[in-house]
């Protein structure tokens, strides 16, 4: 266990094992039935089995029975082990309670904005603002769908994801209007003189 990296397909599959046994097809039908795709990278299939093959070498899950049914292959259901249930219960409290830097993209497109000018930085970010919309007015309307139907508890990764959206909606629109204002800009010769200057304050380094 303590040699197996923990993902949250890896945390997916243990708990659904945990739930009950069953084949990887099974699996992947049940992530996408409970919307769980919205959090988890499930749209490669390839990824999923490489996820399994890795939990079984390590002892955290098992192959038990097999199910055949006409015109289909032969599927090998799996079960958690001892160490699986113990493995997602433990990686369960690691990733609720310690923040994880997980290096999406979008951050560092903004750490080299300054490759491009702010006239060509506004209609990106408005087309993006746009997306943002979209998607927030999509996850607002499911989750008051889903709220008069099903327990808040699991729901709680669809609030998340709405508020994560929300939050960045709000911050592009900020920037956008500081760019149309001009009080966000910049110009490659002042960059190079701030870099200049912010080199020139870096103490020698020894030796």
């Amino acid at each position: 266990m303590a040699n197996f990296k923990r993902s949250p397909l890896a945390l997916a599959v243990l708990a659904l094992l945990i739930e009950a046994p069953m084949h990887p097809y099974r699996m992947q039908q049940l992530l996408k039935s409970r919307g769980k795709e919205e959090v988890i990278n499930i749209r490669q299939r390839g990824s999923l089995y490489q996820t399994i093959e890795r939990l079984e070498r390590e002892g955290l899950i098992a192959p038990g029975s097999t199910e055949k049914s006409e015109g289909r292959p032969e599927r090998t259901i799996y079960e958690a082990t001892p160490l699986g249930r113990t493995a997602a219960v433990d990686w369960l409290r690691t990733m609720l309670a310690e923040p994880h830097n997980e290096f999406p993209e979008f951050p560092v497109a903004m750490s080299f904005l300054p490759l491009l000018s702010p006239e060509e930085v506004v209609p990106l970010l408005e087309t993006r603002l746009t997306a943002l919309r979209r998607r927030e007015f999509e996850l607002a309307a499911e989750l008051e769908t889903y709220l008069a139907r099903l327990p808040r508890v699991v729901l709680l990764e669809s609030q998340y994801m709405l508020a994560i959206v929300s939050a960045e909606r709000n911050w592009i629109e900020g920037v956008v209007a500081d760019l149309h204002s001009g009080r966000l800009a910049w110009s490659i010769e002042e960059l190079e003189k701030a870099a200049a200057q912010f080199e020139g304050e870096q103490p020698p380094r020894p030796g």
